[in-house]
C-alpha cells in the first residue's frame, strides 16, 4: 500500500483553503437615510430601494 513519506508542507496543505476564511460583509450607505445596510436589499430602517419606497418601514 503506498504511504507518503513525509508529511504535507503547511504550504501545500494550506494553499487551497487560503480564501475561505469569513469576511466582513460588505456595506453601503443608504441613499434616504444613511444608514449602513446590505448592498441590493431593501433599507430595514426606512424601506427605501433604488430611491423610491418599497416597504412601508416598521415604528418602533
Amino acid at each position: 500500500m503506498a504511504v507518503p513519506k513525509k508529511r504535507i508542507s503547511s504550504s501545500r496543505r494550506g494553499g487551497p483553503r487560503a480564501h475561505n476564511a469569513i469576511k466582513p460583509p460588505s456595506l453601503s450607505i443608504c441613499t434616504n437615510c444613511q444608514e449602513p445596510t446590505m448592498p441590493h436589499r431593501v433599507c430595514p430602517k426606512c424601506g427605501w430601494y433604488a430611491g423610491r419606497e418599497v416597504v412601508a418601514a416598521v415604528e418602533d
